[in-house]
């Protein structure tokens, strides 16, 4: 009997781990865990024409005057913000006061839910890379586009969900914010568990507005599956600061619904499959303006001659 307990055990689990999608870090059960590679069996819109993330070429990229600054709106307000192990990565539930808007985006959206995506030992994991460099660390926060009531809902919008992407450098020095972070995620190590962060600002992990002027667009899909086709990504030149100490303790706090460690939860790049990838303007104004200081330099010094 116990014997025969074991096995149905084994079978569910077996069952369990075949109908989930998984990271290549985490592949395992006997090649029935679907990692990034075979994700389109299951999704067919993960072998879609728009995926992400991508390559950002910076030399083929196109710059776009009408892409103003963005508004950010409740993210200097004190929230409480959930977070939770959803066994493939952890993410944190934010609260419909805090809104997003210009952008030459289609309209108004709220924030769902911010999450970070890593490596292992301090290792890169960011999902994006630029000119084919990947970064240690990527945040995004996903807003969907008002007047939906749900991700579902939004998802059926070919502009429904706006995403923001922050890419992180390696510093010297902690990010100051991060711990508050790391801290959460060490309280919902295992799938399926809830912490709650209190007096949380989002605008403490952030630069201010006005260093967030420059930034890509492109348009794309979500880097998880079902990987719907309805993203409006917006990528940030400003990156955020995080220590390798910090890299090393974010990888070590969760566990996948396998139990393995929650390490390496990117999905790699994307062919960009005839997509442009735009530029804001204010990403252009530091190298023009140093392209024409020689030559303002020389006709102040004519002036004073």
């Amino acid at each position: 009997m116990a014997v025969f307990l074991v096995y149905l055990a084994l079978l569910s689990f077996l069952s369990r781990c075949s109908a989930q999608w998984c990271y290549q870090s985490q592949y395992s059960c006997d090649d029935a865990c679907k990692d990034p590679s075979r994700w389109v069996a299951q999704f067919p819109s993960c072998g879609g024409l728009r995926q992400s993330p991508i390559n950002i070429v910076t030399s083929k990229v196109r710059v776009d005057s009408a892409l103003p600054p963005l508004d950010f709106m409740g993210h200097n307000s004190r929230i409480n913000v959930t977070a939770e192990n959803l066994g493939h990565s952890a993410r944190f539930v934010l609260p419909q006061s805090v809104r997003l808007g210009g952008g030459a985006l289609p309209g108004q959206y709220r924030a769902l839910q911010f999450h970070l995506h890593w490596g292992v030992n301090g290792r890169p994991g960011s999902e994006h890379t630029v000119d084919g460099e990947r970064f240690p660390m990527e945040l995004h926060i996903v807003h969907i586009k008002e007047p939906y009531g749900s991700l579902a809902e939004a998802e059926r919008d070919m502009a429904g969900l706006a995403v923001l992407a922050f890419l992180f450098e390696e510093t010297t020095e902690d990010h100051p914010h991060l711990n508050d972070l790391i801290a959460a995620l060490g309280r919902v190590q295992n799938n399926g568990s809830t912490t709650v962060i209190q007096d949380f600002q989002l605008c403490d992990i952030l630069p201010p507005a006005r260093e967030l002027r420059s930034y890509y667009r492109y348009v794309g899909s979500m880097t998880t599956p079902g990987c719907e086709q309805v993203v409006a990504w917006t990528v940030f030149h400003k990156t955020l600061p995080v220590s390798n100490r910090q890299l090393v303790a974010v990888a070590q706090q969760c566990r996948f619904w396998t139990g393995q460690p929650m390490t390496d939860i990117f999905r790699p790049v994307q062919p960009l499959d005839g997509r442009v990838v735009y530029r804001s303007k204010a990403g252009a104004v530091l190298p023009d303006f140093i392209a024409v200081l020689p030559c303002a330099l020389s006709l102040l010094a004519m002036t004073f001659t």
